[in-house]
């Protein structure tokens, strides 16, 4: 008796099927975790289905129901979900045209607006007054904090934020001048190949790309957190020389002055290091902007009129007599392969020179 009962209870549980799968997907629909266990423990009691295959059938019904229930809203209900689109479009955060910026210097400065404007894309500059060092201006531009920063290049600073691959001194600040004790202006002017150069040390900032290219060229290196304590430690004798672009020697002398201390005039150190904007990897829009400008800058040479003009370029070649000077020429191992090397009207001709024999 309970055998014909049981098979009995199934024929109907089959042509209750339907309504099942319909009293199951409005439970998984409307997420009523107590009523669908229940429903659940019901229709596995009507069926003899087994946990695993109940799960199975779950899947089917909600995936089957999902699937119709989408292409009848895209036949019979166009309307609405053009209706829901636009609701979504208005209620989504229109792009901030304000852009934060820790860059303070004139020409970058200039150069970052002139690029916006040419883009044409109604960006308004706010600086920041708050002084920080590499590592800082990175963790706010992962945060968002900060939209555009300048630096020298690096893979790994590549990796972590979006670079816009226009070198802005146009690999000036890869040929460095140095600041030296006036008591070592002898020792340094017997300077003529790479092994006399070794043994000099030099000092860098911990944070700066320069320090990871001077060590992986073999040369002695100590390194300071704090830029501004790098000009006590070399006249105190911590080391012998500090390395900083040509065209930014003389003004960081005059603001750190020391009579002990002066620019050598006789070594030229130059490796391949680029600096960018580098921009926040929330503000994709922000870094397509300012690479359109500064494209449209150097096509109608406007970029090369502005950087001669603002960075004194003939005056800079004059003063400081780069063919005249022994070339210390390194390597910059992780340089990435999509610097734009090839192309000739991005950079200065000096990595072409042959320098004093």
């Amino acid at each position: 008796m309970a055998i014909h009962l049981t098979a009995a209870m199934r024929v109907i549980a089959t042509g209750m099927m339907s309504v099942i799968r319909y009293v199951f997907t409005l439970t998984t629909i409307l997420i009523i975790t107590k009523r669908a266990a229940c429903w659940s423990l019901f229709i596995m009691a009507l069926t003899g289905l087994s946990a695993s295959s109940f799960a199975v059938f779950a899947a089917d019904t909600a995936s089957s129901h999902f699937a119709a229930n989408s292409n009848s809203n895209l036949n019979s209900n166009s309307g609405s979900s053009e209706a829901i689109k636009s609701d979504v479009s208005h209620t989504q955060a229109p792009i901030s045209k304000t852009i934060v910026t820790t860059i303070q210097q004139t020409w970058q400065l200039n150069l970052l607006k002139e690029a916006l404007r040419r883009s044409d894309s109604g960006y308004q500059v706010q600086q920041m007054s708050t002084q920080m060092n590499q590592k800082r201006k990175v963790e706010e531009a992962m945060a968002g904090t900060v939209d555009v920063f300048w630096s020298m290049t690096s893979k790994e600073l590549e990796e972590t934020v979006l670079p816009v691959r226009i070198p802005l001194f146009k690999g000036l600040l890869g040929n460095r001048l140095l600041i030296i004790r006036k008591a070592d202006e002898t020792r340094f002017a017997k300077v003529k190949t790479m092994a006399d150069f070794r043994q000099l040390k030099a000092g860098q900032n911990r944070y700066w790309p320069d320090a990871t290219i001077l060590e992986a060229n073999g040369l002695p290196v100590v390194t300071s957190y704090q830029y501004t304590n790098l000009y006590p430690m070399l006249e105190g004798g911590r080391f012998d020389y500090l390395a900083l672009g040509a065209q930014e020697i003389g003004e960081e002398l005059a603001s750190h002055p020391d009579p002990a201390l002066k620019v050598d005039s006789h070594i030229l150190l130059q490796y391949r290091s680029p600096a960018y904007f580098f921009v926040s990897p929330k503000r994709p829009e922000l870094a397509a902007a300012i690479l359109a400008g500064l494209e449209s800058m150097v096509s109608d040479g406007s970029f090369d009129e502005m950087f001669n003009r603002e960075l004194k370029i003939e005056q800079l070649y004059r003063e400081a007599k780069f063919e005249q000077r022994v070339i210390i020429r390194l390597d910059t191992p992780d340089l990435s392969p999509l610097t734009p090397i090839e192309r000739k009207e991005l950079w200065l001709g000096l990595f072409s020179m042959q320098g004093a024999k």
